[in-house]
């Protein structure tokens, strides 16, 4: 598979096995997420590996954290995300490393994690792993990032699960044409045949 068909063909993976990728393979995936854009350099990327007996762990502290934002989680919800987070593989922790007194503004230093964070996605795809990224509300939550060592005013991007593809190999989701979110600016305001009400 060339580059570009790997990348017209990654999609996000949750159904997830052993192995995860190790410690050399993962070196060398975060290691493209420092190709991302990075303006001014501020190199706001930070990535905490939750695996073996850290996952249950980490699930109990993602419940509370849920039960923090919400007293009537529903029971349902509760135990899928223990489920997940006790037995994915790997759980990479985003952190976002910001600097609120920089001159580069804070959504910025935010997009640079969130593109480090596609070019893990597309690493994993790449080497043959899987991955998805996951986040909610507990990514707001302050307690659960300080627990997981981003006090503010550092923040949670999310998790990513990591692990390999179980299952046979299934095509990839249909993709949206490009087109219907693409226009030529002339001069005048554009509008997208995506945002046209039927």
């Amino acid at each position: 598979m060339t580059p570009m068909e790997m990348l017209l063909n990654r999609a996000s993976q949750d159904s997830l096995t052993a192995p995860a990728p190790s410690a050399s393979e993962l070196s060398d995936i975060l290691a493209t997420a420092m190709r991302a854009p990075d303006h001014g350099k501020l190199r706001p990327w930070r990535y905490v590996i939750i695996e073996g007996e850290a996952r249950p762990l980490a699930a109990e502290r993602i419940v509370a954290s849920m039960l923090r934002l919400d007293a009537h989680a529903p029971q349902a919800k509760i135990d899928k995300r223990r489920d997940r987070f006790s037995n994915m593989p790997m759980i990479i922790a985003l952190g976002m490393h910001l600097r609120p007194d920089n001159k580069i503004p804070l959504w910025e230093q935010e997009m640079t994690v969130a593109a480090g964070a596609m070019n893990i996605l597309n690493a994993l795809s790449a080497t043959g792993f899987g991955g998805v990224w996951v986040s909610g509300d507990i990514t707001e939550d302050p307690v659960l990032a300080a627990e997981i060592g981003f006090e503010a005013p550092h923040k949670l991007a999310g998790f990513l699960f990591v692990g390999t593809p179980a299952g046979q190999n299934t095509p990839p989701p249909r993709r949206p044409d490009p087109e219907q979110f693409t226009a030529r600016w002339l001069g005048s305001p554009v509008t997208f045949t995506a945002d046209r009400k039927e």
